[in-house]
């Protein structure tokens, strides 16, 4: 990934909080056809390891489980907040007529190895996690005894779970950075005015060039 040096994010804080708030991840593998990539909701402990635990599932007739054994160097990207940026949005553009479009958005690649677990009860506790977290906010929150057992039996024996331990994390946030304060946040308020908060916000908070 080309990152110029304004647009590096590397402060761990900010690389977990892209993962943790956009879980949705692609898993990509290389194997005898070539690339490929699975997209997949991931759970992320950042305390196991030396830059955290990924951990997720899939269906059993995926046969990424099969033709990536444990052991097996993969790559996960996490894309944030994004959106188009047009240059009408930055106030020097009507003075000077010299900026063009561009998309701002934040990124991580986490690169690891993949571990298998053809476990019904590593399944389990995988499904829980993800249930408990997603459905935090419902009103009455579904959970797995909400469902016949036999039913949910069901459905745990057709999946498989892995876990990656990330050996790297790289991170990009294109916030507009390398903009004038008054263009960046002129960008910002337009974003925010159409429902674009969560970028708007972070392009608030970036800053001058880091």
């Amino acid at each position: 990934m080309y990152i110029p040096s304004h647009f590096s994010e590397s402060r761990p804080e900010e690389l977990q909080r892209i993962i943790c708030d956009h879980p949705l991840g692609a898993l990509v593998t290389h194997g005898v056809a070539g690339l490929d990539a699975d997209h997949l909701p991931f759970e992320f402990d950042p305390e196991v390891g030396t830059h955290g635990l990924l951990s997720a599932h899939l269906a059993r007739a995926n046969p990424l489980w099969q033709r990536c054994p444990t052991g097996t160097p993969v790559m996960v990207v996490f894309g944030g907040a994004q959106a188009y940026i047009s240059p009408s949005w930055y106030p020097s553009k009507h003075e000077a007529h010299r900026q063009v479009p561009t998309w701002n958005y934040e990124v991580v690649h986490a690169h690891g190895v993949l571990t298998v677990h053809d476990d019904e009860r590593f399944a389990r506790r995988i499904i829980a996690r993800l249930t408990r977290r997603h459905e935090a906010a419902e009103p009455k929150p579904w959970k797995m005894g909400d469902s016949a057992p036999e039913y949910i039996d069901s459905m745990v024996r057709s999946i498989v779970g892995i876990e990656i331990a990330i050996t790297s994390l790289v991170g990009k946030s294109k916030l507009s950075q390398n903009k004038e304060a008054r263009d960046r946040l002129g960008a910002a308020d337009t974003l925010e005015a159409r429902g674009r908060e969560e970028l708007g916000a972070l392009m608030r908070r970036a800053g001058g060039t880091r």
